[in-house]
This record gives structure tokens, C-alpha cells and sequence, in this order.
């Protein structure tokens, strides 16, 4: 079974249009791979309700993995995220060993300098529509406190000897390319690192890169 997971909407009131385009995604990896695939908007990207939270997103990740095992699957549960979506994958995948891989589109290997300026942080979320409740944050510094702990590079470490993918867009001018060598690097002889010419953050829509996950899919046996 694989979970997919949608990353930070960037562009103004994109929280509207993930969902359904995560959901396109999924169906269509469904179709490519013979995978069953499970979806879902963390909360604060429409249909969900809520707001956006580091600790908040992570959980929901959590859920969408219980879902997908509850469903039947006795393998284990793979994780495909991208951007914010492919960190903290690697985050939830360090903790619970039931998450048997991960694959990571345009993922930061440290979400940390989020930290630095949290009220500009939530003053963006406002601006993309994943946070919506007046006053909220109610206390800015225990909201951010994850971005601090959270660290993608150390998780991709402890996610093997698992299967790791890391995909980044050569021209990504949102996440460093260095960022996808870093967790490759952590990954260990199982990770594969797979840089796309050209390409820059928003892989979810380059066919190369869906290949590319089919591909690895294909590669995790029967």
C-alpha cells in the first residue's frame, strides 16, 4: 500500500487546489503500478478542515498509514511525500518501523530555518489558505517548536537499511539540490538519487518524476 502525501502549497489559496490534485495523482499511480494507493489533504488543505501545524500534518500522515494498514495491507505501508510532505515522511518513517520505504520529491533534508521566523511563517500559511481560524496560532512559540526537532537528514539515517528514493528538480529554486544529496547520502546503499534536468519544484506535475515512482514501486517486490 502506498500513502501520498501532499507538500506546502506555495501559491496564493493553492490550499483549494491540492487535494483534488493529490487525489488525480493517486488515482493515476494506482492505475500505473497495480499499487493500491490512499490519500488524504492534511488538515488545513481543502476539503480537511483545520489548520496547518508541524505536529498536526505529522499526525495526519500517522492516520493516513493506520488507514492504509486497517484496509487489509499486511506488508506494510510505503510512503511517497513531496516537499514538506517527503520531510516528514522521513520523519514519521524514523519513528515507526511498519512504514517499510519512503520516496521524497523536492524534500528539505532540515525544515529547522522555518523556525527563524515564525510569525512570517504563519503570515504565508494565511496567504495560501492553510490556516484559516482568526488568532491562531494561539501560542506562536509551541507551534513551531517541531520545526526545531524535526530533522529529515537524521530520519532518512534511521530509516535504513529501508528503501529510500530522493528525486529533486535540477532547477528547484524553492529547496536546494544539495538537500536531496544530503539524504541520499544519509540513506545509505538503499537510497537512490534521482536529480531530473530542467525540472524545478513542483514534480507532482513532471511525468519523469511519476516514472520514476512507478519504477521504485515495481523494485519493492511483489
Amino acid at each position: 500500500m502506498l500513502v501520498l502525501c501532499h507538500g506546502f502549497p506555495v501559491e496564493p489559496q493553492g490550499a483549494q487546489r491540492t487535494g483534488a490534485a493529490f487525489a488525480a495523482l493517486a488515482d493515476r499511480l494506482a492505475a500505473e503500478s497495480g499499487w493500491r494507493v490512499v490519500t488524504g489533504a492534511l488538515r488545513g488543505v481543502a476539503p480537511s478542515a483545520g489548520d496547518f501545524s508541524p505536529a498536526g500534518w505529522l499526525e495526519d500522515i500517522a492516520t493516513l498509514v493506520d488507514r492504509a494498514l486497517v484496509s487489509g495491507e499486511r506488508r506494510g505501508a510505503w510512503i511517497a511525500g513531496f516537499g514538506t510532505g517527503g520531510a516528514l515522511a522521513l520523519c514519521l518513517a524514523a519513528r515507526q518501523s511498519r512504514v517499510r520505504g519512503v520516496a521524497c520529491f523536492g524534500a528539505p533534508a532540515t525544515v529547522s530555518d522555518w523556525a527563524q521566523d515564525l510569525p512570517g511563517l504563519v503570515a504565508l500559511a494565511r496567504r495560501v489558505g492553510v490556516i484559516r481560524t482568526p488568532g491562531y496560532p494561539s501560542d506562536l512559540r509551541a507551534w513551531g517548536e517541531p520545526f526545531r526537532s524535526l530533522a529529515p537528514a537524521t530520519a532518512a539515517a534511521r530509516v535504513a537499511p529501508r528503501p529510500l528514493l530522493v528525486v529533486h528538480g535540477a532547477e528547484d529554486d524553492a529547496v536546494p539540490v544539495g538537500d536531496a544529496r544530503t539524504l541520499a547520502d544519509a540513506g545509505g546503499p538503499a537510497a537512490e538519487l534521482r536529480i531530473l534536468p530542467g525540472a524545478g519544484h513542483n514534480l507532482r506535475a513532471d511525468p519523469r518524476a511519476v516514472a520514476l515512482l512507478v519504477g521504485w514501486l515495481e523494485r519493492q517486490g511483489p
